[in-house]
């Protein structure tokens, strides 16, 4: 088939690439100049791991243009796949997406426009009747919400625990279905509005999981207990498994924080409170500003104390800043008076933190530091030599927001060492 994508962003272009390994004819549209001239050029925007190799190895079935009748052309899918980022409100702005709508020519052949973005329910529907008004009676509407995550998009894509595929009309979910052949999974086959709640409600729980497990760790510091083992053992019970319960400082992202804020808000504009989301979302927060009160006891104020923050992306395997917690700490260090230093492998810090010295190594970024703050899992980070580390800091005190890190060879190597949920010594 030919399918076009709106959208060069981390789920437009994985959308793209991996479409065109199943053998379709892609093209990629976005409004950014910049961006689409750097693709054309074989420069790819993102870090998404294995998403260069499979944008260069498909090629000659990958366009990429900033024009809507050249993305249209002869396309038997259209997908939607822009950002849909949080209003102040908490609601998802969905302005993009109305401009993609909008922008659509009238065609003569029949075309299914799949939503990939991520939306209220409610969405299509609108969609449906913006599309109706505007005569494109010929155009067809399909739910189609894609799982994810940065940092694996490529395996999640192609090797999907679900494909959800929502419509109005079954032929139209037939095209969609159609398309992806090629990949072993279940298909989920519903109405638009249950698809849209899919998604919302899969993140919900995924949330949920993390800033249950983040509790229990909180739990654990308090008692003297010890979380990773606490997350093992009852990620054994078959009724939970272990996925999603490692603690840690929170979850960020593109997705995450803003689908909790989105179904939140959808609730409350239906009337209905939604306590447990709440919960979820206040547990969060508080989750990364709990480093700060491991910080002072350990130093006292923090004012001129330079601090090191190791990883600044909200995961590993991307580049991607945004809801990072790693945002939050540097903001709050920077209100206590300390000197803050950073580093990512990947991510553009000075981008995105004002006021932080972004080193080009972590070892730079330790050296002359009273504390460090693992923020990131990075598996440079668990390789590297902390006995050159601490021989660099003016104080051996790591907090590791992540429990990445072997507790007793940081002690060993004369560290303070203080994780999440784990035995304070």
């Amino acid at each position: 088939m030919r399918v076009a994508v709106f959208g060069a962003g981390y789920v437009g272009l994985v959308t793209g690439a991996c479409f065109a390994e199943l053998g379709h004819d892609v093209v990629v549209r976005d409004v950014v100049e910049a961006k689409i001239a750097a693709l054309k050029r074989g420069e790819v925007p993102i870090h998404e791991v294995g998403l260069e190799d499979l944008l260069e190895r498909n090629g000659e079935r990958l366009t990429f243009t900033t024009d809507v009748g050249e993305a249209v052309d002869g396309a038997d899918i259209v997908y939607i796949a822009v950002g849909t980022p949080p209003l102040y409100s908490g609601d998802a702005d969905l302005s993009a997406v109305w401009t993609v709508v909008d922008e659509l020519p009238r065609v003569e052949r029949r075309v299914v426009v799949a939503m990939k973005s991520t939306v209220p329910v409610g969405t299509g529907r609108a969609v449906r009747h913006r599309l109706d008004d505007r005569g494109l009676t010929n155009v067809g509407y399909v739910s189609n919400p894609e799982f994810t995550a940065e940092g694996t998009a490529i395996q999640d894509f192609m090797h999907p625990d679900r494909v959800v595929i929502g419509a109005f009309d079954v032929a139209d979910g037939d095209v969609v279905a159609k398309l992806h052949e090629g990949i072993d999974a279940p298909v989920v086959r519903c109405d638009v509005p249950s698809a849209e709640m899919i998604k919302l409600a899969a993140n919900a729980a995924l949330v949920t999981r993390i800033s249950f497990i983040n509790e229990i760790a909180n739990v654990c510091e308090a008692t003297g207990a010890d979380v990773t083992t606490v997350a093992e053992g009852i990620g054994l019970d078959r009724r939970i498994g272990p996925s999603f319960l490692r603690a840690g400082i929170g979850f960020g992202g593109s997705c995450f924080p803003k689908d909790s804020l989105a179904l939140k808000q959808l609730a409350a504009n239906s009337g209905y409170n939604f306590q447990l989301l709440n919960a979820v979302i206040e547990v969060n927060e508080l989750q990364k500003r709990r480093v700060i009160g491991k910080l002072e006891r350990r130093l006292g104020p923090l004012r001129d104390k330079m601090i090191a923050l190791l990883g600044l992306a909200f995961k590993p395997g991307t580049d991607d800043m945004r809801e990072a917690p790693s945002l939050v700490l540097a903001g709050r260090l920077l209100s206590e008076g300390a000197d803050v230093t950073a580093w990512d492998p990947v991510a553009n810090g000075a981008a995105h933190l004002h006021g932080v010295e972004i080193a080009p190594t972590a070892l730079d970024a330790l050296d002359g530091a009273d504390a460090a703050v693992l923020v990131t899992e990075w598996p440079e980070l668990r390789e590297l030599d902390w006995g050159s580390a601490g021989a660099r800091m003016r104080s051996r005190v790591i907090v590791d927001g992540r429990n990445l890190l072997d507790p007793e060879e940081l002690r060993a190597h004369g560290f303070v060492y203080e994780g999440i949920g784990r035995p304070v010594v």
